[in-house]
């Protein structure tokens, strides 16, 4: 059986304790299966991690629904996302915030989004090639920062580069158990970082590389 957006919500994602309406909304309104690799299609719905090929994955709906829901996104954030990867995420946070960059240290993955932009109607999104581990400092400071993959520990230069009040997602340690944590900005030099469930994630490899590729879309 196929899944669909309805079997993805209600089973998977309610669940979790995930009732905010712009989120669901938002998760109803993105085909998720456009990013999805032609031969993964039927678990495009399915509570699973699917590979993408270059050793990235995609997290598992609930995990994506919960870090949007948890991270309080509004239409005046502006947002960065850590690892294109599939653009799943990216797209998403451009549907909620005002503004998003999303940088990959492979310009492959930004060019498949940019291709898909258009006809999703996005235009506050902009994709940059660049090293993960230093963000990108030339749109900080950011409201909303996302990690799309699980990390050894929270790259510093990604912290600094919140504003204050700002809340960084991100899943950090080894398998088989790593921490979902949300990580805020509190004051100049004091962030907080909240424990927010166990799980376990595909590595982003930080340290990819490839040649450089910029995309700023504007109507």
């Amino acid at each position: 059986m196929v899944l669909s957006h309805a079997n993805m919500v209600e089973q998977q994602i309610r669940p979790w304790n995930v009732f905010n309406p712009r989120v669901l909304d938002c998760l109803y309104q993105v085909p998720r299966e456009i990013f999805v690799p032609a031969a993964y299609q039927n678990l495009a719905y399915a509570d699973i991690e699917i590979p993408l090929g270059q050793q990235r994955w995609m997290f598992a709906p609930k995990i994506v629904a919960k870090a949007l829901d948890v991270l309080a996104i509004t239409s005046n954030d502006r947002a960065l996302v850590i690892g294109t990867s599939s653009g799943y995420i990216s797209v998403l946070l451009a549907k909620l915030a005002q503004s998003v960059v999303s940088v990959d240290a492979r310009a492959e993955f930004n060019y498949a989004l940019a291709e898909k932009l258009f006809d999703l109607n996005i235009n506050n999104l902009q994709l940059e090639t660049a090293d993960m581990h230093q963000g990108w400092q030339q749109g900080a400071p950011y409201d909303v920062i996302i990690l799309t993959g699980s990390v050894l520990n929270v790259p510093q230069a990604c912290q600094e580069q919140l504003a204050l009040g700002g809340r960084l997602f991100a899943i950090v340690g080894s398998a088989p158990v790593m921490q979902a944590r949300r990580i805020s900005h509190h004051s100049d030099n004091t962030w907080q970082t909240e424990i927010l469930f166990e799980t376990c994630a595909a590595a982003l490899p930080l340290s990819d590389a490839s040649p450089i590729f910029h995309f700023n879309h504007h109507p």
